[in-house]
């Protein structure tokens, strides 16, 4: 008991990283919630701290669900599957609501990713589940340039993947639970795809 709370520990203080805002005043000195659509992801990164630092957050939140789901679980002895699911659920909350920002963070998609990059590593029956929502992503972003759009599908994919593949009941509910953390911290995107005012990302080859 005492390795899982210090793991649940650990896990969600690695998710807390609040990369976005870290590298922002590092390396360019500006708050990036202040900036374009206020969030401390990666699609708000690049566009207001380029593409090298929103490279370097895209990887670093990626990273963070990845450690959490395997570095972290290793150390504490915790090699099961419900302790290292639960171990990538709780870097994905230390994301979304970081202690070190007011519990105010980003949307989890890229520390969501890390924790099935993870998990797949320990579990190879994962990784049709990886590959089709990473497909699903990159088809739909191309299709809409929109990437909150591209996220909220990968979001239902997910489950549904798990269902169709007949996974443990143990990540049928990380699907879920990934799904419903997805949806809700969309809801300002939906709100501004119904009104017509959601930033598309445009691509070289759509561009006239």
């Amino acid at each position: 008991m005492r390795d899982f709370v210090l793991g649940l520990t650990v896990s969600y203080l690695l998710g807390a990283i609040p990369t976005g805002y870290l590298l922002g005043k590092i390396f360019k000195g500006t708050d990036i919630r202040r900036h374009g659509s206020g969030n401390m992801g990666a699609t708000n990164a690049f566009r207001v701290l380029g593409k090298s630092l929103g490279t370097a957050v895209l990887l670093g939140d990626i990273l963070k669900g990845i450690l959490a789901t395997t570095v972290v679980a290793d150390f504490f002895h915790l090699h099961d599957v419900i302790p290292r699911v639960i171990l990538g659920v709780i870097a994905v909350i230390g994301h979304n609501w970081t202690i070190f920002l007011g519990f105010k963070g980003g949307k989890g998609i890229a520390t969501s990713l890390g924790v099935l990059i993870g998990l797949t590593l320990s579990f190879s029956g994962l990784r049709l589940v990886l590959g089709v929502c990473v497909l699903s992503w990159l088809v739909i972003f191309l299709l809409t340039q929109y990437i909150s759009v591209a996220s909220m599908v990968t979001g239902i994919v997910l489950p549904l993947m798990m269902l169709i593949t007949k996974q443990s009941m143990e990540f049928i509910l990380l699907g879920l639970v990934f799904c419903v953390f997805i949806l809700f911290r969309h809801q300002a995107n939906l709100q501004r795809l119904s009104s017509g005012k959601e930033p598309k990302v445009p691509l070289p080859f759509f561009q006239k």
